[in-house]
């Protein structure tokens, strides 16, 4: 089983970092698409949606991704930002309420439970996230952005699982995780923050930005732990362990991009807002 894991982990990393740094920024956004359009399909299957119900899920979400890459200028890669952040904040507001429903689960259940209900949550999880992820990218230095956040991500959950391991006694979200713990989560939250001073140290030219890469980072390890929670959510609602089969020892694609569904959107928000306009 751990060899699976390892083995399907090296391909799922060759694969991103090849994508990232050797495709276009228009290809990479074609080339996130589709694994988007892969988890979408797993989305539906966590919402017990028939195929009718499915093919106008998938077709919503291919409709408004193209509506996206064109009026966001994807095409000829001159993208407005002004054009593109109101979608983050629009996903990171959607993940505010996720928080909500995820602490009042299982009561919040018969709001969101619904096969329709649960549909639109897979839109408002996958298109800011996606939207994110294609922006980042066509930024100077946007392949070190996305690695980043991907780096981000990776740290909050080692750090959470190894400090968990050792230290954890209180439950973060007993319905929805009950692994989960509030020592591990502070553990994860330490590791990323000592990454990225780090990160700052070795790059003279974010030093003077410090605390605006700290607030970035803060809230991104908030929203990668509450996008993990979410889909533990949704599955156990389900009562399924992994969201697909597709990833031999991983489950499916949303079981491995769940953390960064939340968290790119809010980096690409705040980083928008924070970082961006200062460079």
């Amino acid at each position: 089983m751990l060899k699976q894991r390892v083995i399907t982990a090296l391909i799922l990393a060759a694969a991103v970092l090849s994508a990232l740094f050797f495709l276009p920024a228009v290809w990479f956004s074609l080339f996130a698409a589709g694994v988007i359009m892969i988890a979408a399909w797993e989305w539906a299957n966590l919402s017990a949606a028939n195929p009718v119900e499915a093919l106008l899920f998938y077709c919503v979400l291919a409709v408004l991704m193209a509506a996206l890459f064109l009026a966001g200028g994807f095409v000829d890669n001159n993208l407005d930002v002004e054009l593109i952040r109101p979608v983050l904040l629009a996903g990171s507001i959607w993940w505010a309420i996720a928080l909500v429903w995820v602490q009042t689960y299982p009561g919040s259940a018969i709001i969101w439970g619904p096969t329709p209900t649960r549909l639109a949550m897979g839109i408002c999880v996958l298109i800011p996230a996606w939207l994110a992820l294609s922006w980042l990218d066509t930024l100077d230095n946007g392949v070190w952005l996305v690695i980043l956040v991907i780096l981000t991500v990776a740290c909050a959950d080692i750090g959470a699982y190894f400090t968990g391991r050792k230290f954890g006694r209180r439950k973060l979200a007993a319905a929805v995780s009950p692994g989960k713990t509030i020592e591990g989560f502070f553990g994860g939250l330490a590791l990323v923050l000592v990454v990225i001073t780090l990160v700052i140290l070795l790059t003279p030219s974010q030093r003077h930005l410090w605390w605006q890469w700290m607030v970035v980072e803060l809230l991104t390890v908030l929203a990668s732990v509450l996008g993990d929670l979410l889909e533990s959510m949704v599955k156990r609602h389900r009562g399924v362990k992994d969201s697909g089969k597709m990833l031999p020892g991983h489950g499916g694609f949303m079981d491995r991009i769940d953390s960064l569904t939340a968290a790119l959107p809010v980096f690409g928000l705040l980083y928008s807002l924070l970082i961006y306009p200062s460079l």
